[in-house]
Order: C-alpha cells, then sequence, then structure tokens
C-alpha cells in the first residue's frame, strides 16, 4: 500500500506542524507507513518549538496527488485551507477541533473532532487509546501546539481538557509549560523581521459565510504598534489579496499576548460586518476588539452570523 500522507492547514501554525508530526509518530509506532508533510512556510513560533524539542520540519509540498493516493487531514477540514488538490486524493481521517464546512467525501472515513482547544489534545487521547507512549520530544511538540492555540490557557477556546494534556505533556518533556510557554509565544511575536507579505500570510485562512468570501489572518505581537505603523503598507498588501481573490471580506488581526485584546483591521465591501459583530466603530479601517484572542470561536462564528442575516 502507496504511503499516507499527513498534513495541516494552509500556512501552517504550530497545532498544525507539530500535530502532523506527532500523528505521523503515532501511525508509524501503530505500523503504518505515513508521512507528515507541510502546506507551506515554519513560522518563527513553530521553528523555536522545533529547535527546543530538536525536530525537523516536515517536507513541504506544493501538490499531493502526485504521490499518495490516501491522506489524513490535521487541523483543519475546509477543503479551500487544505491542498490545493485536495479532490484527487482520498481523505482516509481527519483529526480536528474546528467548525466542519465544506467538506464532503465519497467514501467512509474516520473523522475525530472534538470540542478542544488544540488538535494536540485529542492527539494526547489516541496515544493512550492505542497503549502507545509519547517520547519527550514528542510530548514537547504537542505541549507547543497546546501552549500555541490557547494563548497559553488563556484563549476561550482552551478547556479543562487542554490544561490537563499541557501539564502531562510537560512533565514526559521536562520542561516548565507555563516557563517555555511564554518564551515559545514571545518567540512568535517577534515581527520586527517580517515583510508585510509575511505578517498578513504567516496563519491566514479564508472562509464561506452566508455567501460572502472571507479571509481572516492573525498575528500575535507583544506591541501592536509594531504592526499598525506599518498599515498603510498592510492596506495595500490587502487590498490586492482583495481584488486577486474577489474577497468580499479581509480582516487581519493583531493580538495583544500581554493584555488578550486585539485590533482588528478590515477591509472589503462587507467591512461594516465587523461593526455590526461586534458593536464598535471602524476608525481609519481598523477596531479595537476587547477580550477577542480566539479566531476559531471570537471571530469566525461571530462573523458567519452578522454576515448570514
Amino acid at each position: 500500500m502507496a504511503k499516507t500522507l499527513i498534513f495541516g492547514h494552509k500556512n501552517p501554525d504550530t497545532d498544525t506542524i507539530c500535530s502532523a508530526i506527532a500523528y505521523a509518530d503515532l501511525k508509524t509506532k501503530l505500523g503504518q507507513d505515513v508521512e507528515a508533510v507541510r502546506l507551506g512556510d515554519v513560522n518563527g513560533e513553530t521553528q523555536f518549538a522545533l529547535d527546543k524539542f530538536q525536530a525537523a520540519a516536515p517536507r513541504l509540498v506544493e501538490t499531493v496527488a502526485n504521490e499518495a493516493e490516501t491522506v489524513i487531514l490535521v487541523d483543519h477540514n475546509e477543503r479551500q485551507q487544505s491542498a490545493s488538490d485536495i479532490e484527487k486524493v482520498r481523505v482516509v481521517e481527519v483529526i480536528d477541533h474546528h467548525r466542519i464546512a465544506n467538506f464532503e467525501t465519497a467514501h467512509p472515513l474516520y473523522y475525530r473532532c472534538e470540542p478542544v482547544g488544540c488538535t494536540a489534545t485529542i492527539l494526547n487521547k489516541l496515544y493512550k487509546e492505542n497503549g502507545i507512549a509519547i517520547e519527550p520530544n514528542v510530548a514537547g511538540l504537542m505541549l507547543s501546539a497546546i501552549v500555541s492555540d490557547s494563548l497559553l490557557f488563556k484563549s476561550p477556546t482552551c478547556t479543562p481538557e487542554d490544561v490537563a494534556a499541557a501539564r502531562e505533556l510537560a512533565a514526559i518533556a521536562g520542561v516548565d509549560a507555563d516557563v517555555y510557554g511564554l518564551d515559545m509565544l514571545k518567540a512568535g511575536a517577534d515581527l520586527s523581521q517580517k515583510t508585510i507579505a509575511q505578517l498578513i500570510s504567516l496563519d491566514a485562512k479564508e472562509f464561506s459565510m452566508g455567501g460572502s468570501k472571507v479571509e481572516i489572518a492573525q498575528v500575535n505581537a507583544v506591541d501592536v504598534n509594531d504592526v499598525l505603523s506599518r498599515q498603510a503598507e498592510v492596506e495595500a498588501a490587502l487590498n490586492q489579496i482583495i481584488a486577486d481573490k474577489g474577497l468580499d471580506l479581509f480582516v487581519f488581526v493583531v493580538t495583544d499576548i500581554l493584555n488578550n485584546d486585539s485590533v482588528a483591521l478590515a477591509l472589503g465591501s462587507k467591512a461594516s460586518a465587523v461593526e455590526a459583530a461586534y458593536g464598535v466603530k471602524l476608525d481609519a479601517n481598523k477596531a479595537v476588539l476587547k477580550g477577542v484572542v480566539s479566531r476559531k470561536s471570537q471571530i469566525v462564528p461571530v462573523l458567519t452570523e452578522t454576515l448570514g442575516k
């Protein structure tokens, strides 16, 4: 049987990369022929985790059908977020923690989606269910994924299951979750050397919302002004993407990891949806979203409801 590729979404974040590595490790230990790959560049935060736990980044691929007949998706299910030729391969498994949208298959599959803060939390269960011990370096990567997705347990998406899994994994990895986690987040929040193109694509996802085509990008920062001081350049780049992709709305979210607020920069014909969704007024195309840190639970569902009206 040919090798099965395991990968997360485009513009991969720490959960996508680390969960692909971890699930490939588990599958390999169960005797299956799999390989973790990635659909984009590794960001600074993820590279910090890979370096810390001495792991190599998965191989970069542009397409998957040219080298595999079957694939496993982690940390996503929506087709526009996946490989460009995803319709040409058979999806045999999905391990995810997001909404389910734009997804269907011709064959039955194993689908594991739970309302937790991170894919790695689900993988922690799968290791236990299969009676496989997690090696320290893999545990460290899984911990990194949970810290990233939960903003060190401060995100509203974080559940007691995520915290418990993180503590277990930290013990296996031999690190202090809080100390290591803050160091990792700060590494990811260093945006000083990022180009405008990198900033707006580091963690960007496309969504269909009530007939509208929306893209939401998010970056973490210690000081949001590090990004907002370049607003004119950011807007020019976003307007070009809106034109190229035919988007109705692009929301660029800059999240302050220290005070857990965000600033949203909204452009496109449906930009007013941000005002309606959050009861704010866009000033120079931006607004502060108090207490908003999670795209998954505080942005996507709110905008989906607003644009669906």
